[in-house]
């Protein structure tokens, strides 16, 4: 896309005129016949209109040459990206044959009175397959597996684990086919054995079997309360579960695994029971995403010539997924050209198209004249006269597709069978496209570092040009190993209905990290090892009592709230609201100010600090400052606010 020329000086013909009037005033105050009539406002209306015209030719040159400067460089407008989510498909009820999902079924979030419905599509098509249980095995640590499923079926009580509970004891359930990403429920009849543990958080994990491994599964409600009582739990299969022999059955494998208890946390003094189990199948889950898939469209004629380029209709052309698919016309058919970055490393007979994803321009290669006067292809060159198309390409993306955990709830595509939709965790991903001013700023950089990561800056420019969602990036030397660099990634994230952050929406995802390391492991220094990872998070606790008056208690309660997680936020927090810095203490003085300015007249009475682990929940003693590591961010956890109501003031 060829950049835009600014408009430097948007003075005009009448301003300048009244400008220099102005100056009469001053410097000549005897002069007050300002009329058109009068000769020396001829003049000042001669020059401004010279002036007029210098501006319009003169002044633009400047930065109209550095843009230019910036199209020869190869600068081109990074195009928007699309936000995508993982979604549940619930099942209006369990079916004794599969449902299809095809690729590009819509869903949509609510739309409002003044904003409209944000649309998403699948990614791909998604089976969700009858499931039912066929076999339950024991399997205690160290110990040799039993299949229970005989003793089950003549209603015996099964003990889940050994009579005394130890970690790494499981219970398997067999079922007669994988379902990978299918969200089955495990009904089980328990009697009350497995006592000991708290039911909110019992020492357990759902595992599925991928194959090679046994992958940890993200589990729904559980209304067993650790094996401990009749109930449910729901449990969200990988999409690499695979079915396999273990113990002389071919089935699709999961498994209810004991794992260690945290400090703190209860563990079984005996081992639960089963009398009863069932699974079955109630829902799928697909990836979908804030762009629109559009195919076949055609793009032109070609002439033979090379340097020729087509112009789609709709842009922009979304890079981060699949590359747009490009097809000339032939004798045997359409032939696919393969989307390259430059024309570099392009023979005669290579065909390469480039494309600009802002403008939607697909150019084919150019032909360079030598000195000899010939002209060098810098590859292919479509036949006069044949067909050019787009077979496949997305478009759409945006922040706007950044909406909240639960946001996506509507089924826009008819699918029988589905009864409703929701997003477990917010969208993200979704970024504008790059704006001119900001590419001003990138071409120096982009001159300075020649596509290499040498310094700090460099790696974590290239880090976020590979991976434009996240939030923050930081380049450390790493401490216990010479000629090691970490670079650490925080990713964006959409606040749920309250306002908060949770710690899980700051760990990037697996396609974040890998776009990010292989970016820099293309451009790093021969013999520098690459370690790309979210930063550690010190959760930090702050117990407040204030003194207010009992009308308003709610509301300051709500308000330092507020302020607490807002100033310890590591994405938008800190002194200047650009997020907490790294290696910043958190002391109680700092606080101390944030709660007072945010309260007013409102009596702070006491501030407790108290480090947190916001993983296990635990909570250290109290102190007057909270140190961070060198590369280590903040997390608010759990703030508590008191308010104790004011007694009034006494008549005189």
């Amino acid at each position: 896309m060829v950049l835009p020329s600014p408009n430097l000086d948007d003075r005009r013909f009448q301003q300048l005129v009244d400008e220099a009037k102005r100056y009469v005033q001053q410097r000549a105050p005897e002069w007050t016949d300002h009329n058109v009539s009068d000769p020396g406002v001829t003049l000042i209306e001669t020059f401004a209109y010279l002036v007029d015209q210098l501006l319009y030719r003169l002044n633009r040159v400047p930065e109209k040459n550095y843009l230019a400067f910036l199209d020869l460089l190869g600068i081109r407008l990074f195009p928007p990206s699309a936000a995508s989510a993982e979604v549940d498909f619930w099942l209006s009820a369990p079916q004794p044959e599969p449902v299809t999902l095809t690729e590009g079924t819509e869903v949509t979030t609510a739309a409002g009175e003044d904003e409209d419905a944000v649309v998403f599509a699948t990614t791909g098509e998604l089976r969700i397959l009858p499931s039912e249980l066929i076999r339950l095995v024991t399997a205690p640590r160290g110990g040799e597996q039993t299949d229970r499923t005989n003793a089950l079926a003549e209603g015996r009580d099964v003990p889940c684990f050994q009579t005394t509970p130890e970690p790494g004891d499981a219970l398997l359930f067999g079922l007669p086919t994988a379902v990978p990403r299918c969200v089955v429920a495990v009904r089980l009849d328990s009697r009350v054995e497995g006592v000991g543990v708290d039911p909110r958080q019992p020492p357990l994990v759902w595992e599925a079997w991928d194959g090679t491994r046994w992958l940890r599964c993200e589990t729904g409600e559980d209304t067993t309360g650790g094996l401990n009582r009749p109930g449910e739990v729901i449990v969200y299969v990988p999409a690499s579960h695979t079915a396999s022999v273990i113990g002389g059955t071919h089935a699709g494998w999961l498994r209810c695994r004991v794992v260690p208890a945290e400090p703190g946390q209860p563990f079984y003094s005996e081992s639960p029971t089963v009398r009863e189990a069932a699974v079955f199948t109630v829902g799928g889950t697909m990836t979908v995403e804030h762009a629109e898939t559009v195919t076949d469209v055609p793009l032109g004629v070609s002439e033979g010539v090379a340097g020729q380029a087509f112009r789609l209709d709709r842009p922009p052309v979304l890079l981060d997924g699949e590359p747009p698919v490009v097809e000339v016309s032939s004798a045997d058919g359409w032939q696919r050209w393969q989307v390259v970055e430059h024309f570099g490393r392009s023979g005669p007979e290579d065909r390469h198209v480039r494309v600009d994803a802002t403008s939607g321009e697909f150019g084919f290669a150019p032909a360079l004249r030598e000195p000899d006067g010939t002209l060098r292809p810098c590859g292919a060159v479509p036949p006069k006269g044949a067909q050019v198309r787009l077979a496949r390409y997305r478009t759409g993306g945006g922040p706007a597709g950044n909406v909240a955990r639960g946001a996506i709830n509507v089924l826009r595509s008819s699918v029988p069978y589905v009864a409703r939709v929701g997003n477990r965790e917010a969208a993200r991903g979704g970024v504008a496209g790059e704006s001119v001013a900001n590419a001003r700023m990138r071409a120096p950089q982009a001159l300075r570092m020649q596509e290499r990561a040498v310094t700090a800056e460099d790696h974590e420019i290239i880090a976020r040009q590979a991976a434009p969602s996240v939030r923050r990036v930081r380049c450390l030397p790493a401490a216990d190993e010479p000629g090691a660099v970490r670079v650490l990634v925080v990713p964006d994230a959409v606040p749920d209905d309250d306002g908060r952050v949770r710690f899980e929406q700051l760990i990037p995802s697996d396609q974040v990290l890998a776009a990010i390391t292989g970016a820099l492991d293309e451009r790093r220094l021969i013999g520098t090892r690459l370690v790309v990872e979210p930063p550690v998070y010190q959760g930090v606790t702050v117990v407040a009592r204030l003194t207010a008056p009992a009308a308003v208690a709610d509301r300051v309660r709500a308000t330092a709230l507020a302020a607490l997680y807002d100033h310890l936020d590591p994405l938008h927090g800190g002194p200047d609201g650009t997020g907490w810095p790294f290696g910043r203490p958190v002391q109680y003085g700092e606080l101390f100010g944030v709660l007072q300015r945010a309260v007013g007249d409102v009596l702070v009475e006491d501030i407790r600090l108290f480090p947190a682990d916001p993983v296990t929940g635990r909570r250290g003693t109290p102190v007057d400052r909270v140190d961070i590591g060198a590369g280590a961010l903040v997390f608010p956890y759990q703030h508590q606010v008191v308010v104790t109501a004011a007694e009034p003031e006494a008549r005189v």
